[in-house]
């Protein structure tokens, strides 16, 4: 009967699939991000863009990792990763850089932010940058919890 225990407990998928992506940490953590980073795109969208340089690259990171995101919750969701070790890796690699990414681009949207604050328009775009400064610096902060949480699993 001990022996029965440790090889049922093998059997059991590692990574989840399905709606128990939703329930697992640090699965569920995917839908947060691609909320938060749609919010980032779309307040820096509804600013008038007086930074191009800087607010593209926010705009860059946030459309891309969101996109990204999704694919990867759906390729959870379908279960196309057939409980492969290398699935772990993949996305640890990939929030880990998508989070030192997400850290350049809360930074540049925050330094907006602040020359936002006496342009055309301030009250209103400085209110909309600094939204967009909050949901990158949280947007960042689910991506490393995300990394690490892999990282330690």
């Amino acid at each position: 009967m001990a022996s029965a225990g440790p090889s049922a407990a093998s059997t059991q998928p590692d990574l989840p699939s399905g709606p128990a992506v939703f329930k697992t940490i640090p699965y569920a953590f995917i839908l947060p991000e691609i909320v938060c980073g749609t919010w980032v795109w779309i307040l820096v969208a509804a600013t008038s863009v007086s930074l191009p340089l800087l607010q593209g690259w926010v705009m860059y990171v946030s459309l891309t990792s969101c996109l990204i995101s999704l694919l990867l919750l759906l390729s959870y969701l379908l279960g196309f990763h057939r409980n492969s070790e290398n699935w772990k890796v993949l996305d640890s690699l990939y929030h880990g850089t998508t989070a030192i990414l997400y850290m350049s681009a809360a930074v540049l949207q925050a330094n907006a932010t602040i020359n936002s604050e006496f342009g055309p328009n301030a009250p209103l775009n400085y209110q909309l940058n600094c939204a967009a400064s909050f949901f990158a610096f949280l947007t960042t902060f689910l991506y490393i919890l995300h990394a690490f949480s892999i990282y330690y699993q």
